[in-house]
């Protein structure tokens, strides 16, 4: 109980410390495209507006110049006066003082604003609460193992009379080895694990997937199996056939020769069965 209820917090804690770290990084993410939004909108929109402002800018600057040379022209020298307006005169003629740029209307000038869906907080509150379940049985469990040659056949069972399954899962693992390894996904309730070496312990569990569901079931507990009996081999030299590199296929070849197929060692006992299959 201990060591599961240990295995379980810390299971849970790297769940959601992911889960948080995700959050966080999609949140940043959308957060950072909105202000861009932002930016580009307010860079498109104040451009013609600034342009605008500096065309009156300068008009207002040129007209405050023509008024203070038409100023000094009419309080100036009189030896200069006539040369001064008629100075004035031909640059006036030049500048429309009278026209300006066209301005947007004000319903025409965005107003940003950020519009926030609150609705959006309720929904991931529904969800969180209610994400993730403990579950104090798994609902189903290992059932027997049963020897073969290099091999063990697997059994397991359902314990859990509302659970429906759909799909199995069983994984194995080597000794003390760090990771399991899937070797069956199927609706069978046993599968034979092969190229199992001979007085090793493996571990092994199981665990389902319920109908129409796509999460699967927690692990069963995991139990230990081992085989004694070694793997079936064919002796090697046997003419007339050709041997897998596992040495337990013997097929036959293009030799004339008809030799007789021996085994290494009495590897096959009753209840045990061996395959002929004749390929044409």
């Amino acid at each position: 109980i201990k060591e599961s209820a240990t295995l379980t917090r810390d299971v849970l804690e790297q769940h959601f410390n992911d889960l948080k770290g995700t959050l966080k990084k999609l949140l940043d993410e959308r957060l950072m495209s909105l202000l861009q939004e932002v930016d580009a909108i307010e860079q498109e929109s104040i451009k013609p507006l600034d342009e605008c402002q500096k065309l009156i800018e300068h008009g207002v600057s040129t007209a405050d110049d023509l008024l203070r040379e038409g100023e000094s022209a009419v309080h100036g020298d009189a030896g200069q006066q006539n040369e001064k307006l008629c100075s004035f005169t031909e640059k006036a003629l030049h500048i429309q003082l009278d026209s300006l740029p066209e301005v947007p209307s004000l319903v025409d000038v965005p107003c940003l604003s950020a519009q926030l869906d609150d609705c959006l907080l309720t929904i991931l509150k529904n969800q969180i609460f209610r994400h993730g379940t403990v579950a104090s049985r798994p609902p189903v469990q290992l059932e027997e193992f049963v020897e073969k040659p290099g091999g063990i056949l697997v059994r397991w069972c359902k314990v859990d009379d509302d659970f429906i399954p759909q799909d199995y899962r069983l994984q194995y693992r080597k000794g003390t080895a760090s990771h399991f390894e899937d070797v069956y996904v199927g609706s069978e309730t046993e599968f034979i694990v092969l190229h199992i070496d001979p007085n090793v312990d493996y571990q092994f569990r199981v665990c389902a997937r319920g109908d129409g569901r796509q999460e699967w079931s927690p692990w069963s507990v995991p139990q230990i199996g081992c085989t004694t009996l070694v793997p079936h081999e064919w002796t090697t030299g046997l003419e007339g056939y050709s041997l897998s590199s596992r040495r337990n296929i013997a097929l036959r070849n293009d030799s004339q020769s008809c030799g007789v197929l021996y085994s290494k060692a009495p590897t096959y006992f009753c209840g045990q069965t061996l395959t002929f299959r004749q390929v044409l």
